[in-house]
């Protein structure tokens, strides 16, 4: 594991709810997508400023457990642990808490690409220490 997980909080809105009145499991990904991007704003800068160095970042392989619901108007904590990094490749291991109960956990798996060519490519050293911190 490196460095401290950011943690974003999200709102559960009525409309990313099922029948079953809990949160449709897809939008836990979703969810994540918005606090990853929080994750490099805090640390990095704007997406813009990341793709000015020449990278981008694609999802490779994700897993996801579900341990309890979360429910409309629930306030989520989203803690994004990095747990590696790798010459080409990110992990980060998301914990989905609810007023401190871990609700859902897992693992994104992102490639850093060159995003003209769609290649992969080695993380920045500006970057890696900006997520290892």
């Amino acid at each position: 594991m490196t460095g401290t997980a950011f943690t974003h909080r999200i709102r559960v809105r009525y409309s990313e709810c099922d029948q079953q009145g809990v949160v449709f499991n897809g939008h836990y990904l979703f969810f994540y997508d918005v606090a990853v991007v929080e994750l490099f704003r805090a640390r990095i800068g704007s997406w813009q400023q990341v793709l000015e160095r020449g990278v981008d970042l694609v999802v490779a392989e994700t897993r996801l457990r579900y341990r309890a619901p979360a429910r409309f108007d629930d306030e989520l904590d989203i803690s994004l642990p990095v747990t590696h990094l790798g010459t080409t490749s990110l992990v980060i291991s998301p914990q989905f808490h609810r007023d401190g109960r871990l609700l859902t956990d897992g693992e994104v798996r992102h490639v850093f690409v060159d995003p003209a060519t769609g290649q992969k490519t080695p993380i920045p050293e500006d970057l890696r220490s900006a997520l290892s911190a």
